[in-house]
């Protein structure tokens, strides 16, 4: 069963407290997308034992909990190399932790994924992650991806899937900095108003940028198949796609 997005925001602001609130404010899709990772896991058919899932990009842990309340019957493998931030996480995942349902890896992406055994997950879950990878280290990380999941196994993204059409995806990013300006001019903290600016550039930059044909077809040529991108909210969007039997 899904949650309806203003339980999902009152769960989330109880657990992940001040994190997911300001968040909330900031980038409102971004959470949006969490809550879409956990709606698509929640669909994937049942097993006679628990899933197996890997996160990557854990942070603070608002796609994890987002997994972990999708169902019961999964574990979640959470990778992050950001100490600040997956220590947060624990925190406030510490119920998860004592149950056995939750694990932590501050390895890179990459790195973790290479030495996880072959085969071993049903799903490779992520939200606002990929994105921030180079193109390059991004390529190695959906290869690692498909090796990785168990044939039916399948990879659900939530990320920032930049538009084809250029010049309405500059309107989108457009409004974006309008809206970080509105709220944190309003909130008087210019210092994260200069850290988002300098981050959205960065994600916005050749090297980075996830252009939506092209990621599509970087799943596709990985072996992909079953390649989905549904959910498009402005620059965001929700995609999903399958190991093949």
């Amino acid at each position: 069963m899904s949650l309806e997005a203003t339980q999902y925001d009152s769960m989330f602001s109880g657990i992940i407290g001040q994190n997911y609130d300001t968040l909330k404010q900031i980038c409102p899709l971004a959470t949006e997308m969490s809550r879409l990772v956990g709606i698509a896991v929640s669909g994937y058919p049942a097993s006679t034992s628990p899933l197996e899932v890997v996160e990557l990009g854990g942070g603070t842990g608002i796609t994890t909990l987002s997994l972990l309340t999708a169902r019961a019957d999964l574990n979640v493998f959470s990778v992050d190399n950001a100490p600040t931030m997956q220590n947060q996480a624990k925190k406030h995942l510490q119920q998860w932790i004592d149950e056995g349902r939750l694990a932590f890896c501050a390895d890179d992406a990459l790195a973790a994924l290479k030495n996880l055994a072959t085969s071993s997950a049903d799903i490779v879950a992520s939200a606002y992650t990929l994105h921030n990878f180079i193109n390059a280290y991004r390529q190695e990380v959906i290869q690692e991806i498909f090796r990785v999941l168990k044939p039916g196994g399948q990879f659900i993204n939530g990320d920032r899937y930049a538009l084809d059409d250029i010049s309405n995806h500059t309107r989108h990013i457009q409004e974006e900095i309008s809206g970080y300006f509105k709220v944190l001019i309003r909130a008087n903290k210019p210092d994260l108003l200069e850290q988002w600016i300098v981050h959205l550039f960065n994600d916005e930059s050749e090297n980075h940028v996830m252009r939506e044909s092209a990621a599509l077809q970087q799943l596709h040529g990985a072996g992909f198949t079953e390649i989905n991108l549904t959910h498009r909210l402005q620059v965001n969007a929700l995609v999903t796609a399958t190991k093949p039997l």
